[in-house]
């Protein structure tokens, strides 16, 4: 199957850094996991046969599953919605719990197309609060969500915590973490949603990463250049790569 676009705008997509990403995935691999999946760029441009997508936020999952199950009809309503402040804002203001699972995913695909630089983030209360974009880029088309759905097919999706996720593991899988950085001693973006990744998940984060070489699978991390990624860095192998954001 030929590569898939991602049809998702995410904060601290990889999507500039995939050249370089992708030389690590081999055909021999026996399957593909990313437990932090936000836009899944890699994974849509390595398009595995087999894999396992995983992400805390709910409802981003539940978008991939709408657009595995229906991406034609998830397509036509996207696109008859209007795209001015006063629709945004009135979509925006719809409390997810009160729509069935198709308009949920719907909600979110257009307002993650529609809002500020693709960021997800929400108040303490975990209601979207990102405002209206200024410049608004076209949409995927048709054909790529179709590909996208297609690729979804024989993709395990779960929502839930990393560790969830990487209890799917078989040996010779190759594994993909691109976590929200954790990095206490500079502002950075890490706004995801109510409950995300910080610097308290370190250790964990560490003890996952020898599961993953017990299970005998290979891992690849992506993470900020931080006194916090240094020093679990010095037990693998790691490379500095300079990239503009």
């Amino acid at each position: 199957m030929t590569d898939a676009k991602p049809f998702l705008r995410w904060a601290g997509s990889k999507r500039k850094q995939l050249t370089r990403l992708r030389a690590f995935w081999s055909e021999a691999h026996t399957g593909y996991v990313e437990p932090f999946a936000g836009s899944a760029c890699l994974y849509f441009c390595l398009a595995p046969t087999k894999a396992v997508l995983g992400d805390r936020n709910r409802e981003l999952i539940e978008v991939y599953k709408v657009v595995r199950d229906a991406p034609e009809r998830l397509y036509s309503r996207l696109c008859r919605i209007s795209r001015d402040l006063e629709t945004y804002q009135r979509w925006r203001a719809l409390k997810p719990k009160s729509l069935d699972r198709d308009t949920r995913a719907l909600r979110l695909l257009y307002l993650n197309r529609n809002c500020f630089n693709g960021i997800y983030r929400t108040n303490s209360v975990g209601q979207f609060n990102v405002p209206m974009g200024s410049k608004l880029s076209a949409y995927f088309f048709k054909e790529d969500l179709f590909r996208c759905s297609t690729l979804l097919q024989n993709t395990t999706l779960i929502a839930g915590d990393f560790t969830k996720t990487l209890q799917e593991v078989r040996a010779g899988n190759f594994v993909y973490l691109d976590p929200p950085y954790a990095v206490n001693s500079r502002r950075i973006f890490c706004e995801y949603g109510k409950s995300v990744f910080d610097a308290s998940d370190m250790f964990r984060f560490g003890e996952a990463l020898h599961g993953i070489t017990k299970a005998k699978a290979d891992f690849l991390v992506s993470y900020a250049d931080c006194r916090e990624s240094r020093s679990l860095a010095r037990e693998w192998n790691s490379i500095r790569l300079p990239i503009r954001r």
